[in-house]
C-alpha cells in the first residue's frame, strides 16, 4: 500500500532535505572534501560540488575518468590509471594519495577513499567514496619536518660546539690574554689588529712553545666569526692514516671501526675558525684535501661521494721550516702558497727578554692562586737566572718552571733552582749557532759538536736544536743532508 504524504508534509520533508543538503556542502567546503560516486562499467560519475571545486572543473561540466587521468600527475598517472582498472575488474576498497596538476600549474595532493556497493538488481557494482584535499596538511607537515631537520642540526651543531668547548677547555694554551710589552710583541699584535677582522688564511711561524695557538684565539676572538667555534687541531698528535677522517669525517663503513657516519673538525668549525697547528706534519694525501678546501671551500667525507661545503677560516701553524720541507719534497708549495697569504712570526723569549718579568708575575699570580698561597715575587738572585737564561722551551718552559716553583715554596718570595733549567750545562761554552749565518764548510763540525754535548738528542729542552737556536726539523734535514750518523752520539 503506498501512502500519500499531506502536502504540507512534502514541503517539510523537501526543506529538511535542502537544509541538510547545505549543511553537507558546508561540511565538504569547509573539510576539503568532496564526495562522488562511479560505476566502472557504465562509466557514470557523479560529483559533489566541492569535488568540481578541488578539480577546476565547471560545475554545468560532467567529470570522466579520462579528465580525472588528465590531471593527475606526470609521476602518479601510471599508478592511478593500475588502480582504477583494478577497480574496474575487482570490487574492492580503494585508498590511495595521488597529486594533480591545476591549470596554471599548481600541485595538488589529494587522498582517495572509497567503498564498493554491489547493485543487487543489475549485478553492477558502484564505488561510493570521498575526496580529500590534503595539500595544506601536507605542506605544514613538510614545514614541521624542515623546521625538525633544522633544530637537529642545530641541535647537533650546539653539541658539536660544546664538545669541542669542552675539549678546548681542558687543553687551554699556556694562558688566556697576550702578555708582554716588548718592542717585537707589539709588532705580532699589530698584525694581529689587522688580519683579525678579515677572512685572510694566516700561517703563523715559531718554535715550539711560543704561544702560536695563542695568537691563533686572539686572531679569531677579534674577528667577525668570534661567536662561533674556534677549532684547534694539532695535526702532529693524531696518526697520519687517522688524519683525513679526523679534519673531514667519514661515512658509516668507511674503514674498520667506522660504525657510524662522524663530522670533521671542519664540520664542526663552520661559520668559525679552524687551527691546524704542526701542519707541517699532514700527510701527501691529506694535504691535497685541505688544498681543496682552501680553493674550493669543499670536501668530502673519508667514503663519501657528495661535496659538502663549509664556510672556515683557516689558521695554520707551524714550527717547522716550510721552505726547506718543501726543497725536500715533503710539503706541497701550493699548499704553502694558499696558507701562507698573511705570514706571523712569533719571537722566541730570548728575544723579547723585557717580557721575562711580566710573564713571571703572570704566572706565579695563577699558580699561587691555584694552591692558596700567597707569593709577592722572586728573590734577586731568580730574576738574574731567569733573565740570562735562553729559554730553548719559550714561555711553556717557563710556565712550568714558575708552576713547579710555586708548588715547592714555602715563603712569600718564590725562588728557583738554577739546576731545573738545565738545558746547557754549566760549565759548557755555548755551541755556535746556525741561524747566526755560520759558513757551510763549519756546519757539519758544529751540528756534531751540539749532538755529542747533547748526547744524541735533537729535540727537546736538552737538544741539539735549541743548543743551535734552529727548529728541530731543520736540524734534522741537514743532518740527513750532511749524513752525519747521530746514534753514535748516543753510545759515547
Amino acid at each position: 500500500m503506498i501512502t500519500v504524504l499531506p502536502g504540507e508534509d512534502v514541503a517539510r520533508l523537501n526543506f529538511d532535505l535542502k537544509k541538510v543538503q547545505t549543511h553537507l556542502a558546508i561540511a565538504q567546503r569547509l573539510t576539503a572534501t568532496g564526495s562522488f560516486g562511479w560505476k566502472p562499467v557504465s562509466g557514470q560519475i557523479a560529483w559533489s560540488d566541492e569535488m568540481h571545486r578541488i578539480f577546476g572543473l565547471d560545475r554545468g561540466t560532467t567529470p570522466t575518468i579520462d579528465f580525472v587521468l588528465s590531471r593527475a600527475h606526470a609521476d602518479d598517472r601510471e599508478r592511478l590509471r593500475q588502480i582504477l582498472d583494478r577497480a574496474t575488474n575487482e570490487a574492492g576498497d580503494v585508498d590511495v594519495e595521488h597529486r594533480i596538476v591545476m591549470p596554471n600549474g599548481s600541485v595538488k595532493h589529494l587522498h582517495v577513499v572509497a567503498h564498493a556497493v554491489p547493485d543487487e538488481a543489475t549485478g553492477e557494482t558502484e564505488y561510493l567514496g570521498a575526496v580529500i584535499d590534503v595539500t595544506a596538511s601536507k605542506a605544514s607537515r613538510q614545514a614541521l619536518e624542515n623546521a625538525y631537520a633544522e633544530i637537529r642540526v642545530l641541535k647537533d651543531r650546539l653539541q658539536s660546539e660544546n664538545l669541542v668547548l669542552r675539549e678546548e677547555i681542558d687543553t687551554t694554551s699556556m694562558f688566556e690574554e697576550v702578555v708582554g710589552a716588548s718592542p717585537p710583541i707589539r709588532m705580532v699584535l699589530s698584525h694581529v689588529s689587522r688580519v683579525a677582522p678579515t677572512d685572510s688564511t694566516v700561517l703563523i711561524t715559531g718554535e715550539t712553545g711560543t704561544g702560536k695557538e695563542l695568537i691563533a684565539r686572539a686572531i679569531h676572538k677579534r674577528s667577525p666569526r668570534a661567536a662561533r667555534a674556534f677549532v684547534a687541531v694539532n695535526c702532529a698528535a693524531i696518526p697520519s692514516s687517522l688524519i683525513a677522517s679526523e679534519l673531514f669525517g667519514h661515512e658509516k663503513g668507511a674503514f674498520t671501526g667506522a660504525l657510524q657516519r662522524r663530522q670533521g673538525r671542519f664540520e664542526l668549525a663552520d661559520g668559525g675558525t679552524i687551527f691546524l697547528d704542526e701542519v707541517g706534519e699532514l700527510p701527501a694525501e691529506t694535504q691535497i684535501m685541505l688544498l681543496r678546501v682552501l680553493q674550493e671551500r669543499e670536501f668530502e667525507r673519508v667514503g663519501g661521494t657528495a661535496p659538502i661545503r663549509v664556510n672556515v677560516r683557516v689558521i695554520a701553524a707551524t714550527n717547522r721550516d716550510l721552505e726547506v720541507a718543501i726543497a725536500a719534497g715533503t710539503f706541497r708549495p701550493d699548499l704553502f702558497y694558499r696558507l701562507n697569504v698573511f705570514p706571523l712570526d712569533v719571537p722566541p723569549l730570548r728575544e723579547r727578554r723585557a717580557d721575562i718579568s711580566l710573564l713571571v708575575e703572570y704566572f706565579i699570580h695563577r699558580y699561587a692562586k691555584r694552591v692558596s698561597k700567597r707569593i709577592c715575587g722572586v728573590t734577586k738572585e731568580t730574576s738574574t737566572l731567569l733573565q740570562s737564561y735562553d729559554w730553548p722551551g719559550n714561555i711553556r718552559e717557563l710556565q712550568n718552571v714558575i708552576e713547579r716553583a710555586v708548588i715547592v715554596c714555602d715563603r712569600d718570595t718564590l725562588s728557583i733552582d738554577a739546576r731545573w733549567l738545565s738545558g746547557r750545562s754549566h760549565g759548557t761554552p755555548p755551541v755556535p749557532s746556525l741561524s747566526t749565518g755560520t759558513l757551510a764548510s763549519h756546519e757539519k763540525d758544529t751540528i756534531e759538536a751540539a749532538l755529542k754535548e747533547s748526547k744524541g738528542r735533537v729535540s727537546g729542552p736538552f737538544g741539539a736544536a735549541p743548543r743551535l737556536g734552529v727548529p728541530a726539523s731543520t736540524l734534522e734535514s741537514k743532518i740527513k743532508t750532511l749524513q752525519i750518523d747521530k746514534r753514535r752520539y748516543r753510545l759515547a
